[in-house]
């Protein structure tokens, strides 16, 4: 037996751990702000993420079908469709019902994270958000998916 089909039927039989768990997950980030989008997109794609980015609940609402995404963050303050609003109506979307959505906010309160919850939130993140908590919110929500 060559080398290769030694560590073909060794990698068969033992599974190695995914030295990029969140290669190819797409997630969309909705903020009205240009810098939290992008700092989320710089961190996200050197996690191997597909990005998805819009301004506002409007945009998004516009982008979620085409590019069916696996996780979105959605900050809360936004013009037009705050972030509420947004969660709200994508997780009342059948489609999109079981898509994790994250919030986004600078305010850490109590009232905030339980008015999140209703609207179906699946997590709260504070900015400024570190890319350590980014990347560990995305690969929670995808790790609890495949499970």
């Amino acid at each position: 037996m060559g080398a290769a089909a030694t560590v073909a039927a060794w990698s068969e039989g033992n599974q190695l751990a995914d030295p990029n768990p969140l290669q190819g997950v797409k997630v969309m980030v909705i903020d009205d702000s240009n810098t939290i989008r992008r700092s989320a997109e710089i961190f996200l794609l050197q996690a191997g993420c597909t990005v998805i980015l819009a301004e506002d609940g409007f945009d998004a609402l516009a982008k979620i079908a085409d590019h069916q995404p696996d996780l979105v963050f959605v900050d809360i303050m936004m013009p037009r469709l705050d972030g509420y609003q947004t969660c709200a109506l994508i997780k009342k979307n059948g489609k999109f019902q079981h898509t994790p959505v994250i919030m986004l906010s600078s305010k850490d309160g109590l009232f905030d994270r339980a008015r999140g919850r209703m609207v179906g939130s699946d997590q709260y993140l504070t900015k400024p958000f570190t890319k350590e908590s980014l990347l560990k919110a995305v690969a929670a929500h995808v790790n609890r998916a495949a499970a």
